[in-house]
């Protein structure tokens, strides 16, 4: 089976977790702020928080901001269950916002229709959480000036967009948001095993993610309420959790970091070679934004409702991995729940009718690619 995505580890890899392995500090090290660092110094932005994964990135910022009881959050449906699922984590309440035709990104019209009418009702979101899919960036100008405009705070989840640029500039420095969100799942760009990031140019939502992170945990005697009965005390100052990231996966990052531009750049390879293989056949190729350049997590064609469920059968007997991202959140039980029912965001719901993605990782061969379009052009 050639699968849709897969990590790609190499001798240098093996070699950087062996030497954490081989050292004195398994959590809690050098090797974090390292990674932190490299990061925060690729995307330009002022700090880097990383942690166990990009969920504890999202819930940790949405409380660096305040998020809370009787707040609202506003994401799109086409995401992982996680972009809302962070809200609900701090007792507030989630809401959607359609999907342009072009990025299949939060659209900014929708985003300034509900706006405009949350502002009448008296019920504007605390924060928005727009999802650079595929690697594309959303629309961050158009969406951080309404943000701006409305008093409203912003989470870019930019799990799948590391190593993607929006506007000329790499996607997490922050320029239209507060803060910014990566994940390092094996499928992404590059990998920790599990681990996510949080960038942002604010010191003070920096400090108080880190806080988040370790239990409310402080060393530092100028956060403490007295002073320290000795060189071993601490103090929590705020409620937090368990969510540190292990020496091992940031060593696996760090290095990891060094190949990122020429995984992005294979992957933008592979991209416009099945742009070309595959524009002859009766499918939609992904489209892309003049002011974008997608890291390309994912390659997702869009086909014919009609056939596809058959289509994906069909490829998956023939060892093609491919996937679905994604069921849009709104129709899974939990949220229907809520009071949210199919038809409700009808862009969303017809992207998932007709998406499949499709195999393309770093070290997918041209060979592997050419049995992935041979299939396609057989079934199509």
């Amino acid at each position: 089976m050639i699968p849709y995505g897969r990590q790609d580890i190499n001798e240098a890899d093996l070699k950087a977790v062996e030497a954490v392995l081989k050292s004195d500090y398994l959590t809690q090290g050098p090797a974090v702020p390292a990674f932190e660092v490299a990061v925060a110094q690729w995307c330009g932005a002022a700090h880097a928080v990383a942690v166990n994964s990009a969920t504890s990135a999202l819930h940790i910022a949405c409380m660096a901001l305040g998020l809370g009881a009787g707040d609202l959050l506003w994401t799109v449906p086409n995401t992982f269950v996680a972009s809302a699922n962070c809200a609900l984590y701090c007792g507030a309440t989630v809401d959607f916002v359609d999907i342009d035709p072009v990025r299949y990104t939060m659209c900014p019209t929708a985003l300034s229709e509900k706006l405009a009418a949350a502002a009448k009702a008296g019920r504007l979101p605390k924060v928005i959480v727009p999802v650079h899919l595929c690697g594309q960036s959303a629309d961050m100008a158009a969406i951080g000036a309404l943000a701006r405009t409305y008093g409203v705070r912003v989470i870019e989840d930019a799990s799948h967009a590391i190593g993607a640029t929006y506007q000329g500039r790499p996607v997490g420095d922050c320029r239209h948001s507060d803060i910014c969100v990566f994940s390092f799942h094996p499928v992404k760009i590059i990998t920790t095993a599990e681990g996510g990031l949080a960038t942002t140019q604010d010191p003070a939502l920096a400090r108080a993610m880190e806080l988040a992170r370790s239990h409310g945990i402080t060393r530092d005697p100028s956060e403490m309420t007295q002073a320290p009965d000795g060189p071993w005390y601490y103090q929590q100052i705020a409620l937090g959790y368990n969510y540190r990231m292990t020496e091992m996966q940031a060593a696996l990052g760090l290095s990891q970091m060094d190949r990122l531009a020429a995984m992005v750049a294979r992957r933008a390879e592979l991209a416009a070679r099945y742009d070309r293989l595959l524009a002859a056949l009766p499918l939609t190729l992904p489209k892309q934004a003049a002011d974008t350049a997608s890291s390309w997590h994912l390659y997702v064609i869009q086909v014919d409702p009609a056939r596809h469920r058959t289509l994906f059968e069909a490829l998956r007997q023939a060892g093609i991995g491919v996937n679905l991202h994604y069921i849009p959140v709104h129709t899974q039980p939990y949220y229907r729940a809520m009071g949210f029912a199919p038809g409700m965001f009808p862009q969303a719901e017809s992207y998932y009718a007709r998406a499949l993605s499709i195999p393309l990782y770093f070290g997918l061969t041209d060979a592997a690619q050419d049995q992935v379009v041979a299939a396609l052009t057989r079934l199509l």
